[in-house]
């Protein structure tokens, strides 16, 4: 909303300068967004007198002029314009000066021998227009020497606000101004509403389609017919004042409509009286119909759009834009008023379906007072007698007010309550009075809702006008009580489980994707989703159609574009949400990478080596591991043999890896995929699950085949998710400051055993079985060998184990250790069945 300072003061008799103004538009919640003193551009130029245009000698087109600034001295300006002549006066750029249209600054210069010291402009150099086909013409009574901007009008300060949705009040100066008032930075001046007697009926009148009531799509409509009028420009302070908001004035009739929609908030509109058919009615436009707009465009109509029309047909879509056809013109002599209003939600829903902007509509759409149409007609009767002459006939309506009337009670302390500022009652009561309420009793008061407030519903409502009047800034400023004397960090264990993952997996080598969470319908069946409620109802894309299930169809996607752009062996993770229903708990954190192609790259040290389930597994044992999950409790669970204690580096256990043998390869003798290890879009042969008791942590290992064919992916794809929220958190207790390693003096000892177990019986168990046989002298155990073949029978295996000794105390005698052997042989027979391999 825009508006210039001396405007304002026509409805704000105020000695507020122009600082006071906006910060007291502020903080009423009219957010000054912009202020414009056009004549600070026009700094230094004056109004020039010439004295003498002459015939430049040397130039046909150019002339030399001598022109008195008014300063007492004779300036001689070298000028090509055509309307260049003697005794016209223009506006004067002495040299020095910065021309805005050209962004040139003046310098003293000759110009085919003659000298010239400045430059007569014109408008486009002024940016006052596109026009440059001379240079501006004054009247001749100007005086000389006047400030440019002084003489074209435009010393005014140029105010642009931020209307919140809600205060549709404010879009007129005159609601502008009583803010102002009842914030005391001035008075409120009575709006200019008297009432203006018409002189004869008039021919035409307003009826309705259907039956008026206060929610039908135009409640209440009032018009004037106007006869012998003079229409042509408007006179010069008007036009002054719409230029300055940006509008182009068009001719008086249309400027006055502009003006009262930005002075009062109070859209009109008038029709070319000999163009229309009979009366005007209020409808619905019928199927099929069209109109032709003021903007010039055709729109089709349906039953849903409120119409103005005559017996012939429609000249106007109601609330929004009036038609071409009946629009007023220089030549118009007769006019019919409509000053009608709309339903807000009527005119926006058919706004949008016709996709125009208009500033109509746009006050419309938010409400204005219902009341307007009784004493807009009345300003507007007044704005035309006076510029446009001849005379108007009595006030002609149709349809019944809306009910805006409506009172609310407001409690004595309800503003402390609610806000913390303690307003004293007489400034309570004097704040809603001259913000137009009508107060009745001493408190509680019962407040009367103005008609040009349609926000206000409710007593809270009542307590932000007077918070907002008496001032924002009022409100104490309380530190809230601390809960404890120790800073408390802003994020529980829980929340910081997603950096710590982030961290986790960068640190490894990762690099972190950031996908959308949703994908295709397809994908997300395939990966265990697509229920029908995780369908989008407005997809940002039509096959970007369901919430995703996982994160790793996304991230097969990057690492498919990057493959295809020549990135070799994308390494990509994401931690974020997953979601399994559309229930309040079906989202789930997740941490998800994948790993593509060559692990180890080709290389000096070794040949190089594809991606596999081991690499997974590491990956999300270090994320288990970050976040300060039990691992060392946890489970593998498949039928590869894959276990916490065989993965790669960052693994529970030791960094060693099996051997290729039976176990953990497709070929002869590979088990299926067991019931409680990866899901379905893993290898059946090459996945596992990370467990705690029977609650999932972690899935991880080679993706399908088919999928990875799919993805037109060459070569292996290892991929885990680890579920942020499903470890629990460890219950704190009370210790006192120890280190977390204990370091010894006494040397290590490492102690190889084999065991036969069944086929199907995983590494980790004997794992396990062995760190627990002794956990005050054993510190570790990792496979080191997997075997199956010749020497084992075929339902069965060999896994050996490393298992570390460490004495803290003591160094330990033959007999100790041969008693720790036995520790671990019992424990890893009673785990497993196993027999100590002869």
């Amino acid at each position: 909303m825009k508006f210039t300072l001396s405007w304002l003061k026509e409805h704000l008799d105020t000695r507020a300068d122009l600082a006071e103004l906006r910060h007291g538009l502020t903080m009423l919640g009219l957010e000054v967004e912009g202020v414009e003193n056009p004549a600070e551009s026009l700094k230094g130029f004056v109004v020039g007198h010439v004295v003498e245009a002459a015939q430049h000698p040397n130039a046909d087109r150019l002339r030399v002029c001598k022109v008195d600034t008014g300063s007492g001295t004779i300036v001689q300006v070298v000028c090509g314009a055509p309307n260049a002549r003697t005794g016209m006066k223009g506006i004067f750029a002495p040299t020095g000066s910065y021309i805005p249209g050209t962004g040139l600054t003046l310098k003293a210069s000759k110009i085919r021998g003659e000298e010239s010291n400045g430059m007569l402009c014109s408008s486009r150099e002024l940016q006052l227009g596109d026009d440059h086909s001379g240079i501006i013409d004054l009247p001749a009574d100007t005086p000389t020497g006047t400030p440019a901007a002084e003489a074209l009008g435009l010393d005014d300060v140029v105010i642009e606000i931020k209307v919140t949705p809600n205060r549709a009040d404010c879009l007129g100066v005159h609601g502008i101004a009583r803010d102002l008032a009842a914030a005391g930075l001035g008075t409120l001046k009575p709006m200019k509403a008297d009432k203006v007697a018409g002189t004869y009926q008039s021919p035409m009148k307003w009826t309705h389609g259907y039956e008026p009531a206060p929610d039908s799509p135009c409640p209440i409509v009032v018009g004037r017919h106007f006869r012998g009028l003079k229409n042509g420009p408007s006179p010069d302070w008007l036009q002054r004042r719409l230029k300055a908001i940006g509008l182009r004035p068009i001719s008086a009739l249309v400027d006055i409509t502009n003006l009262v929609t930005y002075d009062l908030n109070r859209p009109l509109h008038v029709f070319d009286a000999r163009k229309l058919a009979g009366d005007l009615v209020m409808r619905q436009a019928r199927d099929g119909e069209q109109t032709l707009a003021l903007d010039g465009r055709t729109y089709a109509l349906d039953p849903s759009i409120a119409v103005i029309a005559d017996a012939k047909g429609v000249h106007g879509i109601g609330g929004i834009m009036g038609g071409e056809d009946t629009g007023v013109r220089d030549d118009t002599t007769e006019v019919f008023l409509e000053v009608a209003y709309f339903d807000p939600i009527r005119t926006a829903a058919s706004g949008r379906k016709l996709a125009i902007q208009s500033d109509a509509r746009y006050r419309f759409e938010r409400g204005i007072d219902p009341e307007s149409v009784w004493w807009g007609a009345e300003v507007a009767a007044r704005l035309v007698l006076e510029l446009c002459g001849g005379e108007t006939s009595e006030v002609v309506s149709s349809g019944v007010m809306p009910k805006w009337q409506r009172s609310y009670e407001l409690r004595i302390d309800r503003v402390k309550t609610l806000t913390g500022i303690d307003v004293p009652a007489g400034d309570t009561a004097s704040i809603l009075t001259r913000l137009g309420y009508k107060v009745h009793g001493n408190g509680p008061w019962t407040a009367e809702v103005p008609s040009w407030r349609p926000d206000v519903i409710g007593e809270a409502d009542l307590v932000e006008e007077v918070t907002r009047v008496y001032g924002f800034d009022n409100i104490p400023t309380t530190s809230l009580p601390r809960l404890s004397p120790i800073s408390r960090p802003v994020r529980n264990p829980r929340q910081r489980r997603v950096p710590q993952a982030r961290r986790a997996l960068a640190a490894r080598g990762l690099n972190e994707a950031v996908t959308w969470s949703f994908l295709p319908r397809a994908q997300a069946e395939r990966f265990g989703g697509g229920g029908a409620d995780l369908r989008l109802l407005n997809s940002i894309a039509s096959e970007l159609d369901t919430m995703r299930p996982s994160i790793l169809p996304n991230l097969i996607e990057a690492a498919q574009r990057n493959e295809a752009r020549g990135l070799a062996d994308p390494a990509l993770f994401e931690v974020g949400p997953t979601y399994k229903d559309a229930t309040p708990t079906g989202q789930q954190a997740v941490a998800a990478g994948i790993r593509h192609k060559k692990a180890v790259p080709r290389n000096w040290a070794g040949p190089p080596r594809d991606v596999d389930a081991f690499d997974a597994k590491a990956d999300a044992l270090a994320v288990l591991e970050a976040i300060g999950a039990p691992v060392a409790t946890m489970v593998a669970t498949s039928h590869a043999g894959i276990g916490p204690g065989q993965g790669r580096e960052g693994s529970a256990g030791a960094p060693g890896r099996a051997t290729d043998g039976a176990s953990g390869r497709e070929g002869a003798g590979a088990p299926g995929r067991a019931a409680d290890g990866a899901p379905s879009w893993y290898h059946p042969g090459r996945s596992g699950a990370i467990k705690l008791g029977d609650r999932v942590m972690a899935w991880f290992g080679e993706l399908h085949p088919e999928i990875v064919a799919a993805a037109d992916l060459a070569g292996p794809v290892a991929a885990f998710e680890v579920f942020l929220d499903a470890p629990p958190l460890p219950k704190p207790k009370a210790t006192k400051a120890r280190p977390k390693l204990v370091l010894s003096a006494f040397q290590p000892l490492e102690r190889d055993f084999a065991f036969i177990v069944d086929a199907g019986i995983e590494a980790e168990r004997l794992v396990r079985a062995a760190r627990n046989a002794d956990k005050t002298l054993i510190t570790a155990a990792r496979v080191f060998d997997v075997y199956a073949g010749k020497g084992v029978p075929d339902d069965k295996k060999s896994i050996a184990l490393s298992v570390t000794l460490q004495p803290v105390d003591r160094t330990l005698t033959d007999a100790e250790i041969e008693a720790a052997s036995a520790k671990i042989v019992a424990a890893v027979t009673k785990a497993t069945g196993a027999a100590l391999r002869g």
